[in-house]
Parts: structure tokens; C-alpha cells; sequence
């Protein structure tokens, strides 16, 4: 009983030392496991005459419920100091101010064509689309600029491979990367019967880079066909498009001769600086007025390609860059900036 009591003794000093769960599993072990000191006086009751080995084995058994009662209390309260200092470390300060989170925003060009679209729609304009990889037909041909044309000289054009189709009469070839995307009108002219009332947005490509052009950007072109339309109709239309795309009602739009295949009368169109307002300014190289798009009367030929009778309908169309009524828009004096995709610049915009 005396050795029963200094082993109890020893086994409760060791477990209220213990500073850590390891050292607890091992104290564990050492007392209470199968080669465990408690285990062994156990075990040596039966030295004990008979008599006496009841009272010892309570004793042994009391001893044994004592020491486990001590790890487990020690067990509990280790794993508490340890919750305790992992809640400490990672205590978050509600005083602090929380992490900013950072909003993205749509490509300045995608909120410029939406707000073309949105404008032409409201005016009863269907959106069209077509192929960026087009024909030479319906690209050059089927607008009034056959192979010997000199207007063809106007678009730098990205031909595709596809010499050997050429050669053997294969009517798909050339293929090319559409200049334009007039391509889009003259397909459906081809199969729509007047009245149409059309917009064509797209990517466009052309051999061209520098500050205010890049090999691919984006063009809307309109078309209206029905009977009776006039120039004055394509006046009227694209006065009312740019004064409601700069939010100017007094914009001053001016509209000068020019030269277009599958337009005649063609026109280029001026308008008022929107930085200047016409006092003249580098952004419109002192003239106080800024080019913005090509329009005119389609031409009759055009319509008999696509087998429409010309001397029944009439139409106009117009071709613009949104690109460029971007910068103009937001005042950015260099076009590549928007494909840079730097997002210092871009996020001026969001």
C-alpha cells in the first residue's frame, strides 16, 4: 500500500506539469497502460493473502480513477490554453477598416458600341452580323468595286492562303479578312426584300497601324432601303444619331462631297469639335472641326447585284468607327491606348 500511494503521488505531480498534450499521452502510458506502474501494483495483489487482496485491489482501482481523472482535467484544460491561443492569434481587429474591394468595368469601345446600338435600336434599326472571314465577292465585287477598281487600293487587305482553290475556279476564293462591314448589307439585300432598316457592327482588318489606327477595330455600318428614300432622309438621320450620341442638341454637322464605289452622291461628315466647340484646338488640328464618318445614296448598282430593283427602291447607307467616337467621346488622343490593356488607363473608365 505504501508503494501504491508514493506511484499515485508521482503520476498526479507528473500530470499537473504536463505543458503539453504529448507529455499527458506519455504520463498515460507510463501509469495506466498495460506496462503501466498502476498495471503492475495491480498485478502484485496476488502476493497479497486472500484476505487482504479485496481491500488492495479497491485501493489499486481508486488509485487508478484518481490518476485518470487528473489527465483527463489536465487534457481538458491543455486543449483549452490551446484554443485559447489560437483565437489570440487569429483574432481579427473590427476596428480596423475592411479590405476594398475592387470593382471591375466594361472596355470603354464595348460601352460605345452598346450606345450606339441602343440609339439605332430606338429608332427602329435591327442589328446584323456576318462573317469576318469573307469573299472577294461580297466584300469588293458585290459593292461596285470589281478587281481592276482603283478604290481597292483604299483598303489594305489581310488575303488568306488559298492559291491553288483561286487557281482551279473556286468560287469561295479569295478569302480575306473583311475590310469593311458592308459585306454584311450586301448579304442581306440578297435575302431580304425592302423595307430594311439595318445597323452592322463588327471587327473590321486592314493593313494599318498608328496613333489613330490598328490593324483590327470596329466599324457600324447603317442601311436603309425602301421606296422613296433620299438624301435628305440619310441627312436627317445622321444629324440626329451624332447630336444624341455627344449630348449636344445645337451640334454642328456639316456634310462635304466625297467619293464612295457603292454610295453616289457620297459624303464625308464634319462635326463641331466637341473640345473646342469650333475655336480650334490640336485635337482637331486648329480646323474646329472633327471627320467622323462617310455616307451617300446607295448606288444602283449595288442594288441590282443583290437583286433588287433599283428603279423601284432607293436607299442610303453610312459607315463609321466607334473607335474613333470613343476618343472623341472621352478625349483620349491615341487609339492604341485602348488595346493596351493597361488597367491605369482602362480603369478611368469603370
Amino acid at each position: 500500500m505504501n508503494e501504491l500511494a508514493a506511484v499515485r503521488d508521482e503520476a498526479l505531480g507528473k500530470v499537473g506539469e504536463a505543458g503539453d498534450l504529448a507529455t499527458l499521452e506519455s504520463l498515460r502510458v507510463a501509469y495506466l497502460g498495460k506496462k503501466g506502474a498502476l498495471t503492475g501494483v495491480l498485478k502484485s495483489l496476488g502476493k497479497l493473502p486472500p484476505e487482504e487482496r479485496p481491500a488492495a485491489g479497491a485501493a489499486v482501482n481508486a488509485a487508478k480513477e484518481e490518476v485518470q481523472a487528473a489527465l483527463e482535467a489536465r487534457r481538458e484544460a491543455l486543449q483549452g490554453a490551446a484554443l485559447e491561443a489560437q483565437l489570440a492569434a487569429e483574432a481579427v481587429d473590427i476596428t480596423l477598416p475592411g479590405r476594398q474591394s475592387h470593382r471591375g468595368g466594361r472596355h470603354p469601345h464595348a460601352v460605345t458600341m452598346a450606345r450606339i446600338v441602343e440609339i439605332f435600336r430606338q429608332a427602329g434599326y435591327a442589328v446584323a452580323s456576318g462573317p469576318e472571314v469573307e469573299s472577294d465577292y461580297y466584300n469588293f465585287e458585290a459593292l461596285n468595286i470589281p478587281a481592276h477598281h482603283p478604290a481597292r487600293a483604299m483598303h489594305d487587305t489581310f488575303y488568306l492562303e488559298g492559291r491553288e482553290e483561286q487557281a482551279a475556279g473556286d468560287p469561295r476564293w479569295p478569302r480575306l479578312l473583311r475590310t469593311h462591314t458592308s459585306p454584311v448589307q450586301a448579304r442581306i439585300m440578297e435575302n431580304t426584300q425592302p423595307p430594311i432598316r439595318i445597323i452592322c457592327p463588327g471587327k473590321v482588318y486592314r493593313v494599318d497601324s498608328d496613333v489613330t489606327h490598328t490593324p483590327m477595330f470596329h466599324q457600324v455600318e447603317g442601311l436603309v432601303v425602301g421606296e422613296g428614300i433620299s438624301m435628305a432622309h440619310l441627312k436627317g438621320t445622321v444629324i440626329e444619331f451624332l447630336r444624341v450620341f455627344f449630348n449636344a442638341d445645337d451640334l454642328a454637322v456639316r456634310f462635304r462631297p466625297s467619293y464612295f464605289p457603292f454610295t453616289e452622291p457620297s459624303a464625308e461628315v464634319d462635326v463641331e469639335c466637341v473640345h473646342c466647340r469650333g475655336e480650334g484646338c490640336r485635337v482637331c488640328s486648329h480646323t474646329g472641326w472633327l471627320e467622323v464618318m462617310g455616307c451617300g445614296v446607295v448606288h444602283p448598282n449595288v442594288l441590282e447585284m443583290s437583286g433588287i430593283d433599283s428603279e423601284r427602291f432607293s436607299g442610303f447607307a453610312f459607315g463609321f468607327g466607334p473607335d474613333r467616337l470613343s476618343m472623341l467621346y472621352y478625349g483620349v488622343d491615341d487609339l492604341r491606348l485602348f488595346y493596351e490593356n493597361d488597367l491605369r488607363f482602362l480603369a478611368q473608365f469603370a
